[in-house]
């Protein structure tokens, strides 16, 4: 066990499946009190549920990642649960295929709703509570798509980029006040993410070259690293691709 994480309160959004299904569960592993969070309340109650009979802890707070109400929900059930908070994890997010020509245009708003400015906002609250306490960890999920911006997925990148941008930014603002801000850019990762975001058979066909891509767990594991370090040692930014991959 990673025992830095005993003791620790945790709040997962978008938790109901794929990367934030295994952060949740793997933080509980290792001793953290895990709230977890997402719109659907059925899978939220399983994950729980299983997180409890593996000896753990949790909470499930049904709330929409976009909405800033919901998201000071979140925060103020967590404080009240857990009596503190020491781990923010920014996982919530919505794909979409295609650049600036290609991709649906009515899902643009949405999108950044969730991805940006939702987030965003959690980022903003956590940020604030860990400053008063002198410490704590906000880990923000981004994408290698917005590191190297890829033509099957530009629109999307551009959430992904405009988030490490916001991370970064508040990284050099509260750095000097204990907390410590991270962005993980994951590869390609088996989950229902790409069905969802529209993603098809060419890319499909592109990403079969990779050979075996990452799961949930290979970004989870990551996370739990991150926040388990020493106060004294901050992982800024974390890129974590399959071995095979090679763009983006």
């Amino acid at each position: 066990m990673l025992q830095t994480l005993k003791d620790k309160v945790a709040v997962v959004t978008g938790a109901s499946a794929g990367i934030g299904q295994a952060i949740a569960q793997d933080l509980a592993s290792h001793g953290a009190s895990v709230v977890v969070s997402a719109r659907r309340l059925e899978r939220l109650n399983s994950l729980a549920g299983q997180i409890q009979k593996g000896g753990g802890v949790a909470l499930v707070v049904q709330a929409d990642a976009g909405d800033a109400a919901q998201i000071d929900a979140l925060v103020e059930k967590a404080l009240a649960w857990g009596g503190r908070l020491d781990i923010a994890v920014v996982n919530a997010g919505r794909g979409l295929a295609g650049g600036l020509l290609s991709s649906e245009r009515g899902q643009w708003e949405a999108m950044y709703q969730v991805n940006v400015m939702g987030a965003a906002h959690l980022m903003r609250r956590a940020g604030e509570i860990f400053v008063r306490q002198g410490r704590g960890d906000i880990v923000a999920l981004g994408s290698v798509a917005g590191h190297h911006i890829s033509p099957f997925s530009g629109f999307y990148g551009s959430t992904k980029w405009a988030i490490a941008a916001v991370a970064e930014a508040l990284r050099l603002e509260v750095c000097g006040r204990g907390v410590r801000v991270t962005t993980i850019k994951p590869g390609i990762v088996s989950s229902e993410f790409q069905e969802v975001a529209g993603y098809g058979a060419d890319f499909e066909k592109l990403t079969a070259k990779f050979g075996r891509v990452l799961e949930p767990v290979d970004v989870a594991r990551a996370v739990s690293f991150i926040v388990s370090q020493p106060p004294h040692v901050h992982i800024n930014e974390l890129i974590i691709r399959p071995t095979g991959q090679d763009y983006p």
